[in-house]
């Protein structure tokens, strides 16, 4: 019942024709034996396919599932074309891996608001509310707040005081923001904090210090559940456009991160540390506070980072290092280890 029910949540009537124009804006090279009024019916795993289904393959250690598959059309690689039964059509791509992120979007019934304020919301007399906003049971908006059009903030939100939502934003149940702005067509999932007050007191005294700044959010970035993003002390924490936060990650006041960055799941940032833009960080990697992590920078999972990282740097272990020498360090120690 589960698999039949999660199928009709992405079933959509696709031509090729639709497929072939999305290539063509993207400047994807591709070869098919498909008709333009060919229709697939939904995107499916090898093994969960039915006759109209889009599947695709990307590692080699899957080509026996497609002697037994269903499918309709594969996506596969021009070098594996050999592999595929007769009966079902194909499309040849350079990275099939990429093509099913963009035929992933294009086959996803994007939610839209319903438009529709419930009874049970409360609405701080200031607040503005746009066009076409869906906010859901026992959601509170407060002081100079304003949520954009077509928004959608689901149950149990608190938003605000002094949060700007712009258009198209989801924000997902049991989220909490305040003193905050939020960019187009951002994510945020749900049990996300954003906008408290960071974690500062005066080292001797232990006298804490209040937060008096804002976070901002761009636009395109998606938020992971259970993330927390402190306000700044004074001016704004920053997550610029185009990034990827998974859950459960914790990131201090007066960060400031750059554009398309991809966040692992527990990656905990302290304050005041800067970050550039096309940054990976992997899972459970730890960053000290008041650092320069340049562009292109790759942390690897559980690593330690407590200096500074110059641009198009790889580094790995604790405290992190260029991910070369940490890998022959590894050797030699396990080595020595052995004798």
């Amino acid at each position: 019942m589960n698999q039949k029910l999660n199928s009709n949540l992405r079933s959509m009537k696709i031509k090729f024709k639709t497929i072939k124009e999305l290539f063509l804006k993207n400047k994807i090279l591709y070869s098919s034996n498909l008709k333009d009024d060919d229709v697939m019916d939904s995107i499916s795993s090898i093994s969960d396919a039915n006759l109209h289904s889009l599947i695709f393959l990307f590692n080699e250690k899957y080509l026996s599932l497609i002697l037994q598959t269903k499918a309709k059309c594969c996506v596969l690689k021009k070098e594996h074309l050999n592999f595929l039964p007769k009966n079902i059509k194909y499309i040849t791509v350079e990275d099939p891996y990429l093509v099913f992120a963009y035929l992933s979007n294009l086959f996803y019934k994007k939610r839209c608001s319903n438009g529709i304020i419930a009874k049970n919301v409360n609405l701080y007399e200031d607040a503005q509310i746009n066009k076409n906003v869906q906010i859901d049971d026992f959601t509170n908006i407060y002081k100079n707040s304003i949520i954009g059009n077509n928004v959608i903030i689901e149950s149990n939100c608190s938003i605000g005081p002094n949060v700007l939502i712009s258009d198209d934003v989801l924000i997902s149940a049991n989220s909490s923001l305040a003193n905050c702005i939020i960019g187009k067509n951002t994510i945020i999932k749900s049990g996300v904090v954003i906008g408290s007050e960071g974690f500062g007191f005066e080292i001797n005294t232990k006298i804490r210090i209040k937060h008096l700044g804002n976070v901002v959010i761009g636009k395109n970035c998606y938020i992971g559940a259970n993330t927390t993003i402190d306000r700044a002390v004074l001016n704004s924490t920053i997550i610029s456009d185009n990034s990827n936060l998974d859950n459960l990650i914790q990131i201090a006041h007066n960060v400031k991160i750059g554009k398309y960055a991809v966040i692992a799941a527990q990656v905990g940032i302290a304050g005041s540390t800067e970050i550039g833009d096309n940054v990976k960080i992997g899972g459970q990697a730890g960053i000290s506070g008041h650092l320069s992590i340049g562009n292109n920078v790759t942390i690897a999972a559980k690593s330690g980072v407590t200096k500074n990282i110059q641009n198009n740097q790889v580094v790995a272990g604790f405290p992190a290092i260029d991910i070369k020498k940490w890998k022959k360090n590894i050797i030699k120690l396990n080595k020595s280890n052995d004798n």
